[in-house]
């Protein structure tokens, strides 16, 4: 009987990676003997999260069958790869029935589940601390996009694991309520970030952590005045941290607007040097008077979705981040290869 056992990772560990053949074996054999158990830990495994190349296999006939609302059982996963030519290369039709035979309750088998998807993740760390390691002694490429490469690698592990499941009503409730609460006890006060506009703040109560609002209208209509008027509300008024991300304006050109609006200063005296003495001195105050905001201007060109994220992610480390204005997203790239401008639009989003 050969059994294909090696592991599937690509990667070469010195000592023997993070896995349980045990566990692996429990969640088959409980998909294999209820339909229960398969829809418990489709939810929360992947093939590449099984350790052998022979589970992996097994598991992706089970998940095949199933969503063909056929049965899922040892005979017929035997079948299904003896159809494909891998039924001796997983172990025989025998091997199969061990497996069957491996569980104590198919009830546990989400329980199986999460001790396989745990020895994954391990896997998947070790595996991106390697590439980091390595990727530090080749002294090759950009140090900065070498850290933004690194930490994009470990935020997508991150990001498995705080994945958020669907939640019954019934559990929702206390925590609206307790929102509910807090907003009506802070009466007369914004409870998100204010944008500025009086009007506008009373409709939306501020902004709120999670939106993503988009600020649309023909050119030249005022939008990257708009986001600067959001920023300048956020941070320079209320001391709240934002950052601006311009991929069309300059950051000098952005400061100088910014100090146009806040000193209420004409732009083109500004840009073309007629501001008068009194003029100048209102510059210089508000210069000094904005100086220890919280607000940081980002102007580099071509920046990517990886590259924006992980700055996002230092500067909310750093700096407690509450306000992230991009200008604007037709401009960014995504770094991958994709069917169409639309389609790599709409992943940004």
């Amino acid at each position: 009987m050969s059994l294909d056992m090696e592991p599937a990772a690509p990667v070469s560990f010195e000592r023997t990676p993070p896995q349980d053949l045990a566990a692996e074996q429990c969640v088959l054999g409980a998909m294999m003997l209820s339909k229960d158990a398969i829809a418990d830990v489709v939810e929360r495994l992947r093939e590449e999260d099984f350790y052998t190349p022979a589970h992996q296999t097994v598991y992706r006939v089970i998940l095949d069958l199933y969503s063909r609302g056929e049965p899922a059982d040892a005979i017929t996963v035997s079948a299904g790869l003896l159809a494909s030519g891998e039924l001796q290369r997983i172990g025989g039709a025998p091997y199969l029935h061990t497996l069957v035979a491996s569980p104590p309750l198919t009830a546990n088998a989400s329980y199986y589940a999460q001790i396989v998807r745990d020895a994954s993740m391990r896997r998947r760390l070790v595996e991106v601390g390697s590439r980091i390691v390595q990727t530090g002694y080749a002294g090759e490429g950009e140090v900065e996009e070498l850290i933004n490469r690194a930490q994009a690698e470990v935020y997508e592990i991150t990001q498995r694991t705080t994945a958020e499941d669907y939640a019954p009503l019934s559990d929702l409730l206390d925590g609206v309520y307790t929102e509910l609460e807090s907003i009506q006890n802070h009466t007369g006060d914004i409870i998100g970030i204010p944008t500025g506009f009086i009007d506008l703040d009373k409709l939306t109560n501020g902004l709120h952590p999670g939106q993503m609002i988009v600020v649309a209208a023909r050119p030249a209509m005022g939008k990257s005045t708009l986001g600067l008027d959001f920023a300048r509300s956020c941070s320079i008024k209320h001391g709240l941290t934002s950052a601006i991300f311009s991929l069309e304006m300059s950051r000098n050109e952005i400061v100088m607007r910014l100090l146009s609006a806040q000193g209420e200063l004409p732009l083109h005296h500004m840009r073309s040097g007629s501001l008068n003495e009194q003029q100048w001195t209102r510059m210089v105050n508000t210069m000094s008077a904005v100086s220890s905001a919280p607000l940081f201007i980002d102007d580099s060109p071509n920046m990517s979705m990886m590259e924006i994220r992980a700055k996002c992610r230092r500067l909310k480390q750093q700096h407690d981040l509450r306000l992230i204005i991009i200008d604007y997203l037709q401009l960014m790239s995504s770094g991958k290869r994709v069917e169409s401008r639309q389609q790599e639009v709409a992943e940004f989003s």
